[in-house]
Parts: structure tokens; sequence; C-alpha cells
């Protein structure tokens, strides 16, 4: 599957047409696609399909997601415009309800922002080590209702790229917009993702 611009798309597990659920990946600054799709690989399910697209040049958008929004156009619309138009394609197949967008660092901003900008009952939302995205003060007036989607956010309480008051920021967010939001900061870890979010992952795909 390819979307606009030729985006290229790492596909595992079950063909779309035929499968009951779906997992969106999308990768940090410098990865690639086949980086994130290590997750999928962890907290794999039988029946599911996989997708991660690959960013041009290995990112989203060029300034740090605490940047001016205006900075980071026209990639950062260009980016959400791609997720769009991947969730259109697999919702064609398989519903919102059962769809998990999942996305670290820059990828997990990303998947935070759009979520957030398109709001609607989702499998779930994942973001490791991410934030919504705008400098702090950026007002956070979304108009849509999560109604319920489960929303894990993980992070490391000294994560170099990501503050963690972005983290409890974007859990209040999603709270107000009727998500169910787990927030887990641990104590010194690296900028990585944990075997425990892994677990929690799996955890979460399972009862979809």
């Amino acid at each position: 599957m390819s979307i606009a611009h030729g985006q290229r798309i790492v596909e595992a597990g079950e063909p779309l047409a035929s499968a009951r659920a779906a997992m969106i990946l999308l990768h940090g600054r410098g990865a690639t696609a086949e980086d994130i799709m290590t997750i999928a690989s962890e907290v794999r399910q039988a029946g599911w399909s996989y997708f991660a697209p690959q960013a041009a040049g290995n990112a989203w958008y060029p300034n740090p997601f605490t940047a001016p929004l205006e900075s980071n156009e026209p990639y950062l619309s260009a980016a959400t415009d791609m997720v769009s138009r991947l969730v259109e394609q697999v919702e064609d197949m398989v519903p919102a309800q059962r769809i998990v967008l999942l996305g670290f660092s820059q990828g997990g901003c990303l998947t935070l922002e759009w979520a957030a900008r398109n709001a609607r009952r989702f499998g779930a939302v994942v973001g490791l080590s991410a934030g919504l995205i705008g400098p702090g003060g950026t007002p956070r007036d979304y108009p849509g209702d999560l109604d319920g989607t489960p929303v894990f956010l993980g992070c490391s309480d000294v994560d170099p790229y990501i503050p963690k008051d972005r983290v409890v920021e974007a859990g209040e967010v999603f709270e107000r917009m009727g998500a169910v939001v787990t927030v887990r900061l641990y104590p010194g870890m690296a900028h990585t993702v944990s075997g425990e979010e892994i677990a929690i992952i799996r955890k979460m795909v399972e009862t979809i």
C-alpha cells in the first residue's frame, strides 16, 4: 500500500482485507518504519494488520515538537494529512474502534496530535515518549470526543527531548476529551521503550 507522494509503507500481519483489527505505527526522528515495526512484532496478535509509514528524510517535521507550530509547516500539515489518508484506507476494512494508533518520540507526538484533532472512538492511542505538538500555552481546544478510547502515555521522567509536564498535559487534554487515560513516568529511563510499556500495550491490544 502506498499513499500520496508515494510514501513507503511497511506492512506486516494479516492482509487488510481479512484483518479483524489494525495498528498504525509512527517512527521517531532519525528512525525508520522497520524500527517501529519491532514494537508490532512484540505485541503481535493473530488476525491483525500492521502499517508503518516511512517519513521522507526520516523526520515528520524539522523542528522540536515544542517549537511554534508555523515553524514546522508545511511538513506538519503534510504529515497529519498522510495519517488521515492512511487511517481512511484502513477504515475501509476495519472500524476505527478496532484501530490502534501508536507512535514513539516524534512519531508519538504526531500520533497524539492527529488523534486529538480527529477524535472519535479508536481501539487505543499510544504515545511513547510523546506530547501534543506546539509550544507551552498552545490552546488545546480540540472539538471532538474520544468516547472512552484507552490512551496510554509512557515516558522517562528525565527524557532529554520530552519534558514530563508535556506528557502530563497530554493526559489531561485526552481525559477532558473523554478518553480513559493511563500515564506512566519511569524514573531515570533513557529515551527508549521499556519492557513494561510493551506489556501494557500488549494488554491493551488483547482486549480489542
